[in-house]
């Protein structure tokens, strides 16, 4: 699999602005091996790692951009191996991970976007959200018990939360992306998509393997048993959400080595979408360059 084929793979991967979303018929949750095979696939993204180190290099020393990293999945989808893998070649002093959990009693006295504010990266920063604002029509979807807890005017029961609720929360989160993109944010958003059998197969791994137990939370289960409902929430939120400026892509989660490739390709390419370079120095800074240079060159042993 050439560079180009992945790039073209890739696109398929995008949702549409406006599309109306079926997750078992528009997008796959395994890879079909057509493509690419494991051990191509691990060594390119080897080959992609580098590269991305690089780009982070020129894009915190042109301080113009920032790059948010938006990952959704259901449990044991892979966001947590995904994030130690491809993100190993970074620099750490570069990089913020926030994993958001449940609403503290704090936040829920400000508006459900506040404590996203506060994670975003600088300019020439990296920023991911493992889980992120997006929990908010989609959890609180399936669990709209959860949106009383907000103490929002007008609903006080559940049965107040209408559809034209979550058709304004779509809209306050795409002006919320907007508003970033605007001020030169870089937002990529990456649904892993697991299959409910491998997600299965993964919750049984985490049970009979001893040094995978402590990933495992009973509550995991119960949310399984509300997939039809999640599925649903997913599909409504990324046909509502995906827009030019921060698109979705919907990446095969089946196979973790490829959903890793497909996650390093997808930021690499956002990454050639932006002009960075290295700071070119006037004439008189590099005259004083030199002038340090020769002074340093004549110093002693």
């Amino acid at each position: 699999m050439d560079s180009k084929q992945l790039l073209d793979y890739l696109d398929t991967l995008i949702v549409q602005p406006n599309q109306q979303v079926s997750l078992d018929k528009d997008f796959k949750t395994d890879h079909d091996g057509k493509f690419v095979t494991k051990e191509q696939g691990v060594e390119m993204l080897q080959e992609g790692i580098l590269m991305l180190s690089d780009m982070q290099e020129k894009l915190y020393a042109h301080n113009r951009y920032s790059i948010l990293v938006v990952l959704q999945a259901m449990d044991a989808a892979g966001k947590d191996s995904a994030i130690k893998h491809v993100m190993s070649g970074f620099n750490p002093q570069g990089v913020k991970v926030t994993s958001f959990k449940k609403p503290s009693v704090e936040e829920l006295e400000y508006n459900f976007l506040w404590r996203h504010y506060k994670a975003l990266p600088a300019r020439g920063e990296i920023g991911i959200f493992n889980r992120s604002h997006y929990e908010n029509v989609l959890v609180t979807r399936v669990h709209p018990e959860y949106i009383l807890g907000e103490n929002l005017p007008g609903v006080e029961k559940t049965s107040d939360i209408t559809e034209d609720f979550w058709d304004k929360r779509y809209k306050q989160i795409n002006r919320f992306e907007k508003n970033l993109a605007q001020n030169g944010m870089v937002i990529i958003k990456i649904f892993l998509h697991v299959s409910k059998k491998e997600q299965k197969k993964r919750f049984l791994e985490r049970i009979d393997e001893p040094a995978k137990n402590w990933k495992f939370s009973l509550a995991d289960v119960d949310e399984r048993n509300l997939w039809n409902e999640y599925m649903a929430a997913y599909e409504s939120m990324l046909g509502e959400t995906s827009t030019s400026i921060a698109p979705w892509h919907v990446v095969p989660a089946d196979d973790k080595w490829f959903s890793r490739l497909c996650i390093a390709a997808i930021i690499a390419r956002e990454f050639n979408r932006i002009e960075t370079s290295f700071p070119v120095l006037s004439k008189d800074q590099l005259l004083e360059l030199q002038r340090i240079r020769e002074k340093l060159v004549s110093e002693p042993d």
